[in-house]
Parts: structure tokens; sequence; C-alpha cells
């Protein structure tokens, strides 16, 4: 199993700092620790043992050769989400959420034909024939896809489950997942309300090393799973 981070390794990431007890949603209490200087702390010892099951539940659907979904669409974690889910070779959606990308897929489908056809056409030279003028338009409608689109090109179906970062800011993808019964894990942290995630890692979702310390040991678990699916 992927190495999980040690309570200690999780304190100097900063994994234990809540949002101001006024923030706080009563949902994430039992998770919470106590406050200190008026922010909330998180209770690592119960952070750990969710991680450990969010990376079973991970490793074992990527053993199985399912499909996660990676969203983290907030500034700090977009870069590093594009870069884990590339390397472990699942889908991502990293800029803003796509309304019916889970409820209407039939639509998302369409759109991920239409970018990967005009990507073939320009890699073809098959664009050539067309004006400069055209050609930058097509340069335009190729470039306005792949924000859309761009990290679910490899999705042909609904995937199997998807990891959230910050529930709190992706409430429309948990919306959706929950009405297709699509398995949700997500970062949430105290200022959230966990209800309809499947598997909750209560973590700070700001510091940019606790992205660094969680992205990285998903990054393993999915590995480890796609291994045993390759001997399969």
């Amino acid at each position: 199993m992927a190495n999980i981070p040690t309570i200690e390794e999780m304190l100097k990431a900063g994994m234990h700092f809540g949002h101001r007890t006024s923030k706080w949603h009563p949902k994430m209490e039992p998770f919470i620790f106590g406050s200190r200087n008026g922010v909330h702390v998180i209770d690592l010892a119960k952070s750990k043992k969710c991680l450990e099951e969010a990376l079973e539940f991970m490793k074992k659907f990527a053993a199985e050769g399912k499909v996660i979904l990676f969203v983290g669409t907030k500034m700090q974690v977009k870069g590093p989400m594009k870069k884990m889910a590339e390397e472990v070779g699942m889908p991502y959606i990293t800029e803003k959420w796509l309304g019916g990308c889970l409820t209407n897929f039939a639509i998302i489908k369409k759109m991920i034909k239409k970018y990967k056809d005009l990507l073939d056409d320009k890699t073809s030279g098959r664009l050539s024939k067309y004006t400069k003028k055209e050609r930058l338009d097509f340069d335009r409608k190729i470039a306005k896809l792949e924000l859309k689109v761009g990290g679910l090109v490899s999705l042909n179906k609904l995937p199997d489950a998807i990891f959230i970062w910050d529930a709190k800011l992706e409430k429309t993808a948990i919306a959706e997942a929950r009405v297709k019964n699509v398995p949700i894990i997500a970062v949430c942290d105290t200022n959230t309300n966990p209800t309809g995630v499947n598997y909750v890692i209560p973590s700070n979702d700001d510091a940019t090393k606790t992205i660094k310390l969680l992205l990285n040991v998903i990054k393993e678990a999915v590995l480890e799973g796609k291994a045993i699916f390759a001997k399969k």
C-alpha cells in the first residue's frame, strides 16, 4: 500500500489547520480536535484513518481497471492536480466544472469528439487549405475546447468514481455525482458539509504542502492499483 503519511508529516504539511471557528460546518464536528486562536484544529488521527480508507478504495478501483475522475479547480491545486492525473493516466477537470458533466454526459461526449476531431485536423495538416484568418478561428475553438474538455479526452463513459479537492467549492460536482450514483472521495475542510461524500478526507484544503503530500500519496495508490491491473 502507498506510504501513508505519519501524523508528524501531516502536521508539518499543515493538514490540521481548519478554518475560523465562525466559518465551520457542524457536520465536520466528528473530525475536529479542538480550536486554537479562533481556528479549528483537525483531528489528524481521524484524518489518517480516513485517508487510509480512501487510498485503499482508489487502489482497488484502479486494480479493477476502473476510471477515477480527478477534480480540482482551486488556483493552488489545479496545476499539481493536472500533473498528477496525467501521471496516473486518469481524466481530470482543473478549470471550471462543466454543468452537466455527469448528468448530461452525452453533450460532454460530443464536445470531446469535436475537440479531438479539430486537433486531428490540425495535426494532419487538413486545416492548411483554409485562410490564415480561418485557421486562427480554428485555433481559438481548439483552445476554448481544451480549457473545457482537454482533461477528459480519455473519458468515453461516466467515470466509476470521482475525487474532489475542496468539497465546498465543488458542490455542483458532488451533486451531479450523487444523482448518477458515482462514488465520491473528497478533501473536506472544517467549513464543508461532507454529506453525500463516500470517503471524506478531513484536511486543510489550501496549504501547498498539504496539496503536495496528499496528491503524492494518491498517485502512489492509483499507480499501485494500475500495476496490479496490468498483470491480470
